[in-house]
């Protein structure tokens, strides 16, 4: 008997690569990507067709999203999550994120939207009713007030590679400018003492998290640090490679990409090395405690929303967390992506460890496909 799957998105570079080392076993095939009899759909994350998946009889299903999932993945929904979750459980969000406020743009120039869909009107109402740009001026002047600093980041709530960001120590160049954009933004408090790296760098740290379809969470055990090229000027708002540490924006403005670390990556063992030779600690000493209670809140505060236990099919999904940390070792989530590129170097070993967590338990190899130490990649944190 041979296992089958199909591929939606050729886009994700991950799933072309777990695709790719099921194709290497004897037990699994590629079917056509409208077949409606298959084991495993790598989809892509919007167009998913959920309400057809695990009707066909005797096939267990299985994809590669959770449904829903997007509402960790969002920065404004992002907020409203933690902020909830956290308001349940009697805990601080802003232990986890820096204080962070949805703010929706409030001006009369509304040529360029269809302001007569039902729609737009219900989207309009929405937004009013969430802004929170009164509680974000008593928070900036209160942390102003008392020393905590008083630079602030405005970022789109579905905006990548650094697009749709201000950086701001005035509060009205700051509500200005979302008030002159087309979607909500987070208006979220900037680190502006951030832990730096050699030749006073800024960087923040990805980690690829699996939960698989029983809703365990794992945490792969090798991250990447994305660095700057240039270094962190705190008096210079607009400097962008100073500020931002996206790949895309270092290459394409910095001349310096590259000069410190190949491609802008550092890899935990050097970093560990780093903490050790100039702070006397280590990952694991401050770090990664910090990094996984984060982690393990994040998703538990969603699981009832998407959990497929009650559903006919099941899912498991590969997120990345991104998170910055201060000089004080406090550790800040940033944001999360729900269909993360892997570093190159790690391709090959997280694609192996993902099919052994999650495809694996339910599609049990019928060759001996798996190495001894595969299982030890990913950490259980529930």
């Amino acid at each position: 008997m041979a296992y089958s799957f199909v591929v939606r998105d050729e886009g994700s570079s991950v799933y072309a690569a777990v695709a790719g080392v099921l194709l290497n076993r004897q037990d699994w095939k590629s079917v056509h990507k409208d077949s409606r009899r298959f084991n495993v759909m790598f989809g892509e994350r919007n167009r998913l067709p959920y309400a057809r998946l695990g009707h066909e009889p005797g096939v267990t299903q299985l994809v590669n999203y959770y449904r829903g999932s997007g509402c960790l993945c969002r920065k404004t929904s992002l907020v409203h999550v933690l902020k909830g979750y956290c308001q349940r459980h009697d805990i601080d969000p802003f232990q986890w994120i820096p204080p962070s406020y949805e703010v929706s743009p409030n001006n009369s120039d509304s040529s360029t939207e269809d302001v007569s869909s039902l729609k737009a009107m219900i989207q309009r109402k929405r937004q009013q009713k969430e802004d929170e740009r009164e509680k974000f001026l008593e928070t900036y002047h209160q942390m102003s007030e008392n020393n905590l600093g008083d630079v602030w980041i405005a970022k789109s709530a579905a905006g990548a590679k650094g697009e749709g960001i201000m950086i701001s120590n005035s509060p009205k160049e700051l509500i200005d400018f979302i008030d002159n954009q087309k979607q909500s933004h987070v208006l979220q408090k900037y680190i502006e003492n951030p832990l730096l790296l050699e030749g006073d760098r800024k960087f923040d740290i990805r980690c690829w998290v699996l939960v698989d379809h029983e809703y365990n969470i794992y945490l792969y055990k090798e991250g990447v640090l994305r660095t700057a090229s240039d270094p962190y000027n705190p008096a210079n708002h607009k400097d962008v490679t100073g500020h931002l540490t996206n790949h895309c924006l270092q290459e394409a403005l910095s001349p310096n990409f590259g000069k410190f670390e190949d491609g802008n990556e550092m890899f935990f063992d050097q970093f560990n090395r780093y903490l050790q030779d100039t702070y006397q600690t280590t990952l694991e000493d401050h770090i990664l405690p910090q990094i996984k209670d984060i982690i393990k809140g994040s998703l538990l505060a969603i699981q009832d929303q998407i959990s497929t236990e009650y559903l006919p099919y099941h899912s498991f999904q590969l997120f990345g967390f991104d998170f910055m940390v201060d000089d004080k070792f406090k550790v800040w989530l940033i944001e999360v992506n729900g269909s993360p590129a892997s570093a190159q170097k790690l391709l090959p070993a997280l694609s192996e460890a993902i099919i052994t967590m999650a495809i694996d338990p339910l599609f049990p190899p019928l060759e001996d496909n798996k190495d001894d130490d595969e299982e030890t990649q990913f950490e259980k944190l529930n």
